[in-house]
């Protein structure tokens, strides 16, 4: 099991396991946390282990899987995001066992992070709350149709990028939204005037989500 940070543990019936970016850790997004001052969820920040990453020649820092580049036509760490997805499901199911329904459990991230919780989420076997996924894309998008679990086809996913982000394109966020949409997903889209971070305005406008699809 990943090592996290947890916040609000007094809270028993939601809870929403937010995954951060490359090279980060769980504390990334406590302000973010904060900011959204929502004490009737449970919020997990697991830390991602420390692997060598390729993109950033072989150094070792936290990811949930490799990156061997950030171009749309890169390889990408199939093992990797698998394996991860596993332990996530495994995070997500001892929630389950302590009480909290999959229908009130949420899958958060940004960039690296995002990209497993839409993985992890579009594959999961109960349905969950939602998918808030921030500045990030698909991975594996090829394999959706096929791979898709039919119990979280419907899904609410939440995505948003900055219109400057250099990091990950909004080219790439929006193929990424295409294939969610054309697969069915029910997918609120939102840009920012930002680069590859999150502003204060769309933190407003996550927490108006998650009140929507995690009401106290």
């Amino acid at each position: 099991m990943l090592e996290s940070i947890i916040k609000h543990p007094q809270a028993k019936d939601a809870c929403i396991i937010w995954m951060h970016g490359l090279g980060a850790d769980g504390h990334d997004f406590e302000p973010v946390v904060q900011m959204l001052n929502l004490p009737h969820i449970k919020f997990i920040l697991p830390h991602a282990p420390y692997r060598p990453v390729t993109l950033n020649n072989g150094y070792e820092m936290r990811a949930w899987y490799d990156i061997i580049g950030l171009q749309p036509d890169s390889p990408q760490d199939e093992a990797g995001i698998n394996s991860m997805q596993l332990t996530i499901n495994a995070m997500i199911e001892t929630e389950i066992a302590r009480g909290v329904p999959s229908q009130r459990i949420l899958l958060a991230g940004f960039s690296q992070g995002g990209a497993m919780a839409l993985h992890t989420a579009t594959r999961f076997n109960q349905p969950l709350a939602g998918v808030l996924a921030l500045s990030t894309y698909l991975p594996l998008k090829q394999q959706l149709q096929q791979a898709q679990h039919p119990a979280n086809k419907q899904c609410p996913i939440w995505m948003a990028h900055g219109r400057h982000d250099s990091v990950i394109t909004l080219a790439t966020a929006q193929s990424s939204r295409q294939t969610l949409e054309a697969a069915g997903y029910p997918l609120e889209w939102h840009e920012y005037e930002m680069p590859h971070s999150v502003c204060e305005e769309e933190i407003n406008d996550i927490r108006q989500f998650l009140l929507r699809v995690l009401p106290a």
